[in-house]
């Protein structure tokens, strides 16, 4: 905004004044010039025990030069310059704010974190641009009321304060999209605090919560839940029907079960570590399909079931510090990276195995499905039930896992006997990874009333065959690591795919097919040799929230792919374009999504 519009008559000087008084040595006055100019003054660190005057009447008082200087150039035409939008006043002496915060009614983040603050100023409620507030790491008892007016704030930072409750009206904040609240002494959290219905991310660890409000399912586009260091026994119902949710941590609570998470299908991390859960059973995990990391050390579990399997896309899963005696066999099948099992009494795994690692623990494991498994030779004798091969085939896994899995074979095809093997039951997953399959199997197509997650991972397709794009109910495809370099049109009938992987294959492009397939929400294609996409059929992608381009042959990222404002997971590292550099990379999917934005042509 224009100083010009608020000077009176035709002296360039009437209505302010004369600045420079009250700042002693504490500000210099080159920070404030820089400030008119840029907008942004950062004053943390100084040791201050209050805001000088001068700092709160940037906005209003003629800067000192002016009263030295009545010819201005171009760049010293202070009544033209920029009104404060950011100011930075953290880990000083603070113990109080004045009601002239009012004077900057520009500003859109406010940083005043690391000082003595009991209260804030009722002025607060002015400052109606504020888009991010952080007062983290004071001394705040209670919240002002006032706060509940700043209707464009999108992120609040009050961690490590004195909290006991939650204001009245707090469910005001429609624009919020992250709240952090941890590290106070909150007992409850009210209802109403469901209506914060923009809420992405919410941090309520290290206080004293008992319970969580069932209403929280409202929140319909939280995706991180941070729950840790509470009090809670039981997690309500209504929480475990949140489609949103991607993390959810609960360490070190009271909770003796599990929920089930019948809609948290994109649930990528769940951290239940440090409770009293007594029991892991089936219900808990078959609705976990993009599952990356699930910690349950330091609980009270006894067994894992077999249906671990189901969780194909798992990497960490820390069971360290139970009651585990043995661990089913299947658990070798899963690609994991990282597996701890330590303080557990295992019987059937010898120490110095779990020593060596995951690696070993998980090729000892798939020894001895191999070595438990009947075949043709082992078997006295062969009923008319059974077919020769079918010994091959997991019959368990068809009749309770609803899974039809013939992975790490080795094999050029898939044998007939595997898909009659299923007879009249129902299979959901299909797993064939870790083969040499050079097409997709065409009696996959039997399947297609009931399919809903394919793994194809790990074999030698150069190609998809329209078997595939049959499976209309498919949500979850599996292709990395195969020889794909493009996919064929009619994969847009398949109008519930969810999620894809491609990662590891030889694609030059992102397929052109994937942009009319509304329904996807995760794409992975890292490590192939992508050289461009198309940020305007991106945009129309409006469910699709994750999109991992790492190591590609990206030479630039098209500005317009900020305006793709539903991404929430941006992975672009291993390119060899030069702008976003790595530190904007390395402050997350948000700041790069804003710096790309910045750069749209106007």
């Amino acid at each position: 905004m224009s100083r010009m519009k608020r000077v009176a008559g035709l002296d360039p000087r009437a209505g302010f004044k004369a600045g420079g008084r009250d700042c002693g040595t504490s500000v210099p006055q080159g920070l404030l010039k820089a400030a008119r100019k840029s907008g942004q003054l950062n004053l943390s660190g100084r040791n201050l025990s209050e805001v000088p005057q001068c700092v709160w009447r940037i906005n209003v008082d003629i800067p000192e030069e002016a009263n030295q200087n009545l010819s201005f150039g171009a760049t010293e035409r202070w009544w033209e310059q920029t009104d404060l939008t950011k100011l930075i006043i953290s880990n000083n002496k603070l113990q109080s704010l004045t009601d002239d915060l009012r004077l900057l009614p520009a500003l859109t983040v406010l940083d005043i974190h690391d000082n003595q603050l009991t209260s804030l100023p009722s002025a607060i409620r002015e400052l109606a641009n504020l888009q991010k507030l952080n007062i983290s790491h004071n001394k705040l008892k209670i919240l002002p009321e006032e706060i509940t007016n700043l209707r464009n704030l999108k992120c609040l930072y009050l961690q490590h304060n004195e909290l006991i409750c939650i204001s009245e009206g707090f469910e005001q904040l429609s624009s919020l999209e992250d709240l952090d609240l941890s590290n106070n002494r909150l007992t409850t959290v009210p209802a109403s605090f469901s209506s914060l219905s923009s809420l992405v991310r919410l941090n309520l660890s290290s206080n004293q919560l008992k319970s969580l409000p069932a209403e929280i399912n409202r929140m319909k586009r939280l995706k991180h839940l941070d729950c840790n260091s509470n009090l809670l026994e039981t997690i309500p119902p209504e929480l475990a029907a949140m489609e949103s949710l991607e993390l959810l941590y609960l360490r070190r609570n009271k909770l003796r079960f599990l929920p089930e998470f019948p809609s948290c299908s994109l649930l990528k991390e769940l951290h239940v570590g440090e409770n009293q859960i007594e029991m892991l059973e089936a219900e808990h995990l078959k609705h976990l399909n993009s599952i990356l990391v699930l910690d349950l050390r330091d609980n009270k579990l006894k067994s894992v079931p077999d249906e671990i399997i189901l969780l194909h896309s798992l990497e960490r899963l820390d069971l360290s510090n139970n009651d585990i005696s043995s661990l089913p066999y299947s658990l070798g099948n899963l690609h994991l990276k990282f597996l701890a099992l330590e303080g557990n009494p295992l019987r059937t795994i010898r120490r110095e195995i779990i020593n060596k690692g995951t690696q070993e623990v998980l090729k000892y494991l798939q020894s001895k499905i191999k070595d438990d498994g009947p075949s043709q030779r082992d078997s006295a004798t062969e009923t008319a039930m059974t077919l020769p091969s079918e010994s091959r085939v997991n019959i368990h896994a068809i009749i309770t896992l609803k899974m039809l899995d013939y992975s790490d074979k080795q094999a050029t095809l898939i044998p007939d006997e595997v898909f009659d093997a299923v007879k009249s039951n129902i299979i959901t997953s299909v797993n064939f990874s870790k083969n040499q399959i050079c097409e997709i199997p065409k009696r996959m197509v039997e399947l297609k009333e009931t399919v809903s997650d394919v793994n194809l991972s790990f074999n030698k397709l150069s190609s998809i065959s329209l078997e595939l794009c049959m499976l209309q109910k498919l949500t979850f495809l599996d292709l990395r690591n195969n020889f794909l370099n493009s996919l064929p049109e009619e994969m847009e009938l398949l109008v519930r795919l969810q999620t894809i992987n491609l990662s590891f294959n030889r694609f030059k492009m992102l397929p052109e097919v994937l942009y009319r397939i509304f329904t996807l929400e995760t794409i992975l294609i890292s490590n192939n040799q992508v050289g461009s996409v198309d940020p305007q059929k991106m945009k129309m992608m409006e469910n699709l929230t994750t999109l991992d381009l790492q190591n590609n042959d990206l030479l630039q990222i098209p500005p317009e792919l900020g305006n793709c404002v539903n991404l929430r997971t941006l992975l672009l590292d291993g390119n060899p374009f030069r702008v976003p550099r790595a530190a904007i990379l390395m402050k997350g999917t948000a700041a790069i999504l804003e710096y790309l934005r910045d750069r749209i042509p106007t």
